[in-house]
């Protein structure tokens, strides 16, 4: 220990909190916290108005991260990927008779530019460009771009000097492409169609929240192109924003514009369960290591099926160039980029939730809108005290005294007031700590806490001790004070589970005719368990896919593709550790 290190805990010592410190942040969690805005769309509040925002693109530009997505009215930048800043701006012209602010915006680096355009079914928009994004410092580069590209998205090939434009978001129509004159900045006028979704054939593909919904031919939109060792990955999103099960799958080609075959392994980008929900319509870049990442939507439908949130997973590719996002325990405490990082072993941290369903004390509740619900792992429930007034509280019972980590603070939106983004909105609060319920010290002071943190993520530097912590409210920027999640991540001091027994995987014969796109999963249920991470994959060192279940002993996995066969394993998990992994079952 440096001699600082001694003096900053004798200093926190005397003052009888457990801090953090900005400074020696680490690590993240998703949905990832910044100032999101809310819906600008009054028919998309008429049950209830909500912050959003989803499609995000983050690319690395001069060695800083730049985040941009849909109706934010601005953008964020980044020098590590945690910190985020927002810069207000307004990219759309009074000729552009569209609802929305840079719907599923592409962006792209050429030269020493940043490129930015938001989605047109129309010529009328402009492309911009900045040499300095990290201030308002945009020039127009073509005053507008001739090919009415929705959900647009930009490959520029360095080497050769040569740009392509890819878009699409329909359920009737495939992906396109084109070649953009990298002088004229306008298409060269062949326009490719470039792939089609085969729900027949790849479950994950079809309709709904369990993939078994027929009222409407899938959704495939959110093209993004990634090159690596001279392959083209053709990244889409299906089948539709409002499920769970919304994922990124891709296609490879070693050409720009023809020839792209299905990846074997698919969807890529995965997570149908867990706390945070959705890995659809992103984006793969790579950090300032070059490590690989890709950024998507998560989905909360809570409010409207338009209420999303963002995730960044660790993404990559393996030996054989197989496209890869890891989101085993994605919505848990994660490192940020750091240099020789194992993306397919993953970045989880290790700290598991203190206080799944454990028992929970409020100063109040309004109507249906229960306690429980702010611990129960799932984001689109909430708890909601009956005002937002100062001193209402939640409290939560980790069941002894742990080791904590970090918490996550998600605030839900209940009555809130506002449309669009809003300056001066911030949360400000403090949590107590105590491992009797009746003697309390600080833990986390924010009452003078300026910024708006939707879904606070605070890292202790030194690990805290406590059976107990209360979240108390000083001031909420609008509506009720209300928690779709109080998260509390370390470890406690009992047995991780034991591996999980009896796991089989029902599916039909393919000798036989039946359903193929689906499979029941079962297993003896463990009572020391939480809840249990199934893996997923088409070859035995492949089992990219993951599924986090909570207290249930089955799955009904129906994203499987018809003709192949699978390997599963399972592992069961609490809040002391993760037991070990089943043999892999194979399934033909």
């Amino acid at each position: 220990m440096t001699k600082n290190s001694f003096i900053l805990l004798v200093v926190l010592a005397l003052l009888g909190t457990t801090q953090f410190i900005s400074a020696q942040q680490k690590t993240y969690c998703n949905p990832i916290n910044i100032d999101y805005g809310y819906t600008p769309i009054p028919r998309f509040a008429r049950h209830g108005k909500h912050r959003t925002t989803a499609d995000p693109v983050i690319v690395t530009f001069k060695e800083k991260y730049f985040l941009f997505s849909t109706n934010q009215w601005g953008y964020w930048w980044s020098d590590d990927m945690y910190n985020w800043k927002f810069i207000p701006r307004k990219f759309l012209r009074e000729r552009n008779k569209v609802y929305d602010e840079l719907c599923a915006p592409a962006a792209f680096v050429m030269k020493d530019e940043l490129y930015l355009i938001g989605s047109t079914h129309g010529p009328a928009f402009s492309l911009w460009k900045s040499k300095d994004p990290t201030t308002d410092n945009w020039e127009i580069a073509v005053d507008s771009l001739k090919v009415g590209a929705w959900d647009p998205a930009f490959l520029y090939e360095e080497d050769t000097d040569d740009l392509y434009l890819y878009w699409g978001s329909s359920n009737a129509h495939p992906l396109f492409g084109t070649k953009i004159n990298t002088k004229t900045m306008q298409s060269e006028g062949y326009v490719k169609p470039l792939m089609n979704l085969a729900p027949e054939d790849h479950g994950w593909e079809r309709f709904g929240e369990h993939n078994d919904n027929t009222f409407l031919q899938p959704f495939m939109e959110g093209a993004w192109v990634t090159k690596h060792n001279g392959k083209y990955y053709l990244q889409y999103g299906a089948p539709g924003t409002e499920f769970s099960g919304y994922a990124d799958g891709v296609y490879v080609s070693n050409h720009p514009l023809k020839g792209f075959a299905y990846q074997e392994h698919n969807p890529f980008s995965y997570k149908p369960g867990g706390f945070a929900r959705g890995a659809g319509h992103g984006a793969t870049y790579q950090d300032t290591y070059g490590n690989w990442w890709h950024v998507s939507t998560i989905i909360l439908n809570n409010k409207n099926n338009f209420e999303r949130r963002i995730g960044i997973w660790p993404a990559g590719f393996d030996q054989d160039d197989v496209m890869y996002c890891n989101t085993a325990y994605g919505d848990y405490p994660t490192y940020l980029p750091k240099e020789n990082a194992d993306h397919i072993k993953g970045l989880f941290t290790g700290w598991m939730v203190l206080n799944y369903n454990k028992p929970v004390q409020v100063s109040s509740t309004l109507g249906g809108y229960q306690p429980n619900f702010a611990v129960d792992e799932y984001m689109r429930t909430y708890w909601s005290a009956k005002s937002g007034d100062k001193g209402e509280y939640f409290q939560t019972d980790l069941g002894e005294v742990s080791t904590i980590n970090a918490v996550q603070i998600n605030y839900a939106d209940q009555d809130a007031e506002f449309l669009g983004k809003s300056s001066g909105v911030y949360h400000q609060y403090k949590i107590y700590a105590s491992n009797d319920g009746k003697k309390w010290s600080v833990l986390v002071d924010k009452s003078n806490n300026r910024t708006d943190v939707p879904h606070d993520y605070i890292e202790f530097a030194q690990p805290a001790k406590a059976r107990f912590l209360k979240l108390e409210n000083i001031k909420m920027p609008t509506g009720k004070f209300a928690l779709s999640g109080f998260r509390v991540f370390g470890k406690g001091n009992g047995e991780k589970p034991t591996a999980v027994e009896d796991f089989v995987v029902l599916r039909n014969n393919p000798k036989k005719f039946g359903e193929r796109r689906n499979s029941w999963l079962r297993w003896k249920q463990n009572d020391a368990a939480d809840g249990y991470v199934i893996y997923f994959g088409k070859a035995e060192d492949k089992l990219y896919g993951s599924i986090m279940v909570y207290g249930t002993n089955e799955y009904y996995f129906s994203g499987m593709d018809r003709a192949d066969a699978y390997y599963f394993q399972i592992e069961a998990f609490n809040n002391n550790g993760i037991s070990e992994r089943t043999p892999i079952v194979k399934s033909e």
